[in-house]
């Protein structure tokens, strides 16, 4: 996979109309509701990865259940998911730049939950497609919504710990759905399917049931949030069209290229690797749900935790010595995660694989609160939450290619499925140091954007 290097030139100046006075001049929110609307966002990220987490765990079984074969797991783990994110990411996120960003988030909660709890109805393969394809709508609304809220919510100089305590709603999202998961897996293991009506309910469709109940209480308290002013326009009035948004995008292209290349490579390889981590536990050691529960949801949350803090703390630090610290501590973290990565899967025991797997996820969590302030820092609010989607489409929907890569190298590459390990290693080996490289080409540029932005050349507040 090619990468072309972005231009590096000097940027030209956006066309763009001075800030707003009024909004400019409007006190910030209080700290406490600030932080009280940072905890809801993270309980809602929280619900969204909760349901993958679990999602991963019980993918084996639908594979029997259902007769599957590795490529439809692959369809399901990631194409499924972000199917309808293609459609309808962008235009969901241009509602978040001209609506009340609050209330798209709570709606965007309640069809995630939903669709969650329907997966408990299906009876066929191309049932749990459409239901996956569904959830990923929730998912396509939350994280424009919620960036584009917190940096209306906190000065620039608290955003950086905004973030990283919402990385919290990963860190216990994926942790405990694996521990909670095995859990209740365990729980349900001897079950019969139940016939409810039309409908026979196999035992890992009520796991998927019961979760999705705490989103919809979750979404109602975000419906009764106060929304912020929206601050950082760069010209009076409604949302940026499209259009000028891409032309934004290209007038910043020595930044935004950079971002978002880099962390295209780099999500391929993550949600790859993540998606297909119990299947390969399984597979190359032996280890039933439970074990991979038990092992690796406190690890995960424990190591997780010092990810954010970690990035947190980092970006912070270079941040009084250099103007690219974001762009600079995202370079640094995704160089640190190669090696583990690669040699996770190399391990002969399945405890060390997850002790060396966790250890790449720490700086991969640590990257992820540099790489959001640098968006919502350069980005005018007028188009923060179309940028915000562009940027996740990155992630999700060209991550979701992952799990197809990861499938498709182990059926036609290296085997077959008992080499699924081969696989694990190969793509961060390719991946990981071409998305370092890409980081790295936005350093000067994302400097030279700042120091416009500090000089009031750009007229963002």
């Amino acid at each position: 996979m090619g990468t072309a290097a972005p231009p590096t030139e000097e940027l030209p100046a956006a066309e763009t109309a001075p800030p707003d006075p009024a909004i400019s001049s409007q006190p910030w929110p209080s700290p406490r509701l600030a932080w009280y609307a940072t905890v809801l966002f993270t309980l809602a990220t929280m619900m969204n990865f909760f349901d993958i987490g679990i999602f991963g765990l019980m993918i084996q079984s639908i594979k029997e259940d259902l007769a599957l074969t590795d490529m439809q797991l692959g369809m399901l783990l990631g194409p499924a998911g972000v199917l309808f994110y293609v459609f309808v990411g962008i235009p969901l996120a241009r509602l978040v730049d001209i609506y009340r960003r609050t209330t798209i988030l709570g709606i965007g909660l309640l069809i995630t939950s939903g669709m969650t709890a329907v997966t408990g109805l299906i009876q066929t393969y191309g049932q749990l497609f459409f239901t996956r394809m569904c959830v990923g709508v929730g998912g396509s609304a939350h994280a424009p919504g919620t960036y584009s809220l917190l940096a209306d919510f906190f000065p620039p100089q608290r955003l950086p710990r905004a973030f990283g305590f919402l990385q919290l709603g990963f860190i216990f999202g994926a942790g405990l759905g694996v521990m909670l998961g095995g859990i209740l897996l365990g729980h349900v293991a001897g079950w019969a399917p139940t016939e409810v009506g039309p409908f026979s309910i196999r035992n890992w469709q009520w796991v998927l049931i019961w979760i999705a109940v705490p989103g919809l209480l979750i979404a109602f308290l975000i419906f009764l949030l106060p929304e912020p002013s929206r601050r950082g326009k760069i010209a009076a009035g409604k949302a940026l069209p499209l259009r000028a948004v891409f032309r934004e995008i290209w007038n910043r292209r020595g930044v935004y290229f950079p971002l978002f290349i880099g962390l295209a490579l780099s999500a391929i390889e993550a949600q790859g690797l993540i998606a297909w981590r119990a299947p390969f536990m399984i597979r190359t050691y032996g280890w039933t749900p439970q074990q991979i529960a038990w092992w690796s949801g406190p690890i995960l949350i424990v190591a997780m935790m010092f990810g954010a803090f970690f990035g947190t703390w980092l970006t912070e630090r270079l941040g009084k010595r250099h103007r690219d610290a974001p762009i600079r501590t995202t370079a640094l973290m995704f160089g640190l995660c190669i090696p583990f990565s690669v040699a996770s899967p190399l391990m002969p025991t399945g405890e060390l694989a997850i002790v060396l797997g966790t250890l790449s996820g720490v700086f991969g969590i640590a990257s992820g609160v540099p790489q959001n302030v640098a968006i919502q820092t350069i980005t005018p609010n007028e188009m923060r939450g179309q940028v915000t989607a562009i940027y996740l489409f990155m992630f999700i929907a060209v991550g979701s290619l992952g799990s197809l890569l990861v499938s498709t190298v182990t059926t036609y590459f290296v085997g077959g499925e008992q080499y699924l390990w081969i696989t694990m290693t190969i793509v961060p080996a390719a991946l990981l140091p071409l998305a370092v490289y890409a980081i790295a080409r936005g350093m000067k540029p994302y400097a030279r954007e700042i120091e416009r932005m500090e000089t009031g050349l750009q007229g963002i507040e």
